[in-house]
């Protein structure tokens, strides 16, 4: 069997988690899934850093000892990754005694061998990098990332002979063109190693300067410098050098990170594996800044994004999907609410969600809510085609990293099966009596949807979960070979009436956005663990609060109307001619009701996201017929269809019979 190792940096722990620490680790846990999903045996670890200058930097400014700092702030990560659901293998912590061993006996190691001596230096420190600078690195006299001016410091202290590596790291990266991905930070590592000589790393810091960091074996009297201690994790979780884990891992290692901490990962950690005799990874796979209003996040600037508000207020399948998809790997990418609700909007709810209500109120109305049995089994050449193809470059480009473009590959089956559906009308082969084509069809559309929910659980666990219960598929199908495989629905299978996995939402008011709204309760299929977590997490509502909501709710009750108000609605029922889409709204259908007239009259209704154009043909409605005539987007509406909303989402005003076209409500 073949294995995956996927590891996250180790998050430092001198604040909370945000939503780089959240995208970075939500990647990992679908790199996992995927993985997994392939028939691959993986393995996924995360973890929290938890020494250095800035560690007791941070503690003392919250008034506590580094020790219990690191606990409280590990402790929120830690606490974070099931609310996302993140199914990582390993969570580790660098100040576990398990770490303490590996580090220094990888020091031990290559001190043994000669690459580990005394000396002295002096050079420019910053204190946010926890490194020395080279004057090269400096700009204008300042750290490029903290923009502050580093302390000069001399000291005596131990070095690594990292230079020595320089050579061979060089090369091995030539020979490997998919050590480092994208391409763009392979470059950009080559062309650092090729403009200079590699330096020596200072791999201790004095303990008349810094305690709070790992012993170095071969002298007390100094601790192990952060970054040397960080990167040892990805051995020590796999119990290196004899557990069985590591022999059956760390050839398939791969590593997951920023590019802010690309040359440690690109240019440290391979030459001190090396030095240590050990196998370098299989893959650095690097990503760019999640940016908010073209700004990297900071705490200083208040924009902070904190990922389980999102995730809280929209779903938290949506919030997964809308990382991975508009974050293309490698590249910065924007975060707003905005991008984000209209996202969930056109993909979600557009596309997908509408190509599951459509079709399976189809099968409900067609085949009894149960898997049709073709009498032709191969299928549409062309539809299987479109899937074949949609799913074989899904697969290849999820392997690559490039998980925008495989959901785009994914999503070009989604909206090819919302044209196939239209351009084949399965309402208009009911109609004519054509079963078998009917039944062909039917089970075409219900077989790619059920490849589109294989490939999203490892995006979207919960929501792809409830897309197979919904087709009657039991347990999670794996994508080995899902590209080719046809016919895996088996017909006979129970399918749901209908689906409301993903209702439009529109985007808070600025006094609502502690609001969880209802996307979650949809996405959730009811009242599920995000939605009541964001009720649990509300404040109590203040005085002002309380004051606040009675004067934007409805004062009172509406008030009683006289007989002859009443006599003013002129309510009829209609027979619905003919339906469709509104060019220009998503959300709007154009209705033609016959009310008994010379010819239909118009309505322009909001009723898309509940009704298909073939629910809605040929049934009895109640229509406001006497409503003003209206433009609604470019087209008249002559009157009202009368409605009544629902948990599970809209049913129609109606008669308890057949009666005449024009019949009045009294």
């Amino acid at each position: 069997m073949e294995r995956f190792y996927i590891t996250t940096p180790i998050y430092y722990v001198n604040a909370v988690p945000h939503l780089g620490h959240a995208y970075t680790t939500t990647v990992a846990d679908c790199m996992a899934r995927f993985n997994r999903a392939m028939g691959r045996d993986a393995y996924f670890l995360t973890g929290t850093d938890e020494h250095g200058d800035k560690i007791v930097q941070a503690a003392e400014k919250s008034g506590l000892t580094p020790r219990a700092y690191v606990d409280e702030i590990s402790g929120h990560f830690r606490a974070l990754w099931p609310e996302l659901s993140i199914s990582n293998d390993d969570f580790i912590r660098t100040t576990e005694p398990r770490h303490v061993r590996v580090v220094q006996k990888l020091l031990q190691q290559i001190y043994d061998a000669g690459d580990i001596y005394f000396g002295e230096y002096g050079g420019h420190y910053c204190t946010g990098c926890e490194r020395f600078l080279t004057e090269k690195e400096l700009v204008d006299g300042l750290c490029p990332d903290h923009k502050t001016k580093p302390e000069y410091i001399a000291e005596k202290n131990y070095f690594f002979r990292m230079s020595k590596y320089q050579g061979w790291l060089l090369d091995h990266i030539k020979a490997n063109p998919d050590f480092i991905r994208p391409e763009r930070y392979r470059s950009e590592v080559v062309s650092m190693l090729e403009m200079g000589v590699l330096e020596d790393l200072c791999i201790s810091r004095p303990k008349s300067r810094l305690t709070w960091g790992i012993e170095l074996p071969f002298d007390t009297d100094y601790v192990c410098y952060v970054w040397f201690d960080a990167l040892v994790n990805y051995l020590t979780a796999v119990d290196w050098p004899d557990g069985e884990k590591f022999g059956r891992y760390w050839p398939a290692v791969q590593h997951l990170v920023a590019k802010d901490i690309l040359k440690p990962h690109a240019v440290f950690w391979p030459t001190m594996l090396k030095a240590a005799g050990i196998e370098p990874y299989k893959h650095l796979n690097v990503h760019g800044y999640w940016l908010v209003k073209e700004t990297k996040m900071s705490k200083s600037l208040g924009n902070v994004v904190k990922p389980l508000d999102m995730s809280w207020k929209y779903g938290l399948d949506t919030f997964r999907y809308f990382l991975l998809r508009e974050m293309r790997f490698g590249n910065d990418a924007s975060f707003s609410e905005e991008a984000l609700v209209a996202r969930r909007n056109s993909d979600l709810a557009n596309d997908l969600g509408n190509l599951f209500n459509r079709t399976l109120s189809m099968a409900g109305k067609y085949f009894g809510s149960r898997v049709p049995a073709p009498q032709d089994a191969s299928g549409d050449e062309d539809l299987r085609g479109l899937a074949a193809n949609a799913v074989g470059n899904f697969v290849r480009l999820f392997g690559e990293c490039n998980f925008s473009q495989a959901l785009e590959s994914l999503w070009e089956l989604v909206r090819g099966l919302n044209k196939y559906v239209d351009a084949q009308a399965p309402w208009a082969l009911f109609k004519e009596g054509k079963t078998e084509r009917l039944a062909e069809v039917m089970y075409g559309m219900l077989e790619c949807m059920r490849k589109v929910a294989a490939c999203l659980v490892p995006v979207m666990p919960q929501a792809a979960g409830q897309m197979l219960e919904q087709l009657g598929v039991m347990g999670t199908p794996g994508l080995t070979d899902e590209a080719d495989a046809w016919g895996l629905l088996k017909p006979g299978n129970v399918l749901a009436q209908a689906s409301t996995l993903f209702p439009r939402i529109e985007l808070p008011a600025a006094d609502d956005a502690a609001a969880c709204p209802t996307s979650a309760k949809g996405e959730m299929g009811g009242k599920g663990k995000v939605a009541k977590e964001a009720e649990a997490a509300k404040p109590a509502a203040g005085p002002k609060a309380k004051a606040d909501a009675s004067a934007k709710a409805p004062a009172e009750a509406p008030g009683e109307i006289e007989f002859p108000d009443f006599q003013k609605l002129d309510l009829r029922v209609g027979h619905v001619t003919s339906v469709e889409r509104h060019p220009d709204a998503d959300r709007l259908l154009l209705v033609q009701v016959d009310l008994g007239e010379e010819r239909p009259r118009q309505v322009v209704a909001g009723l898309a996201e509940f009704f298909t154009p073939e629910d809605l043909a040929g049934r009895q409605v109640v229509l406001v017929a006497n409503l003003k005539p209206r433009k609604l987007r470019g087209h008249e509406s002559q009157g009202m269809i009368l409605a009544v909303r629902t948990e599970a989402g809209m049913e129609l005003l109606t008669a308890s019979g057949s009666v005449a076209p024009g019949s009045k409500v009294s």
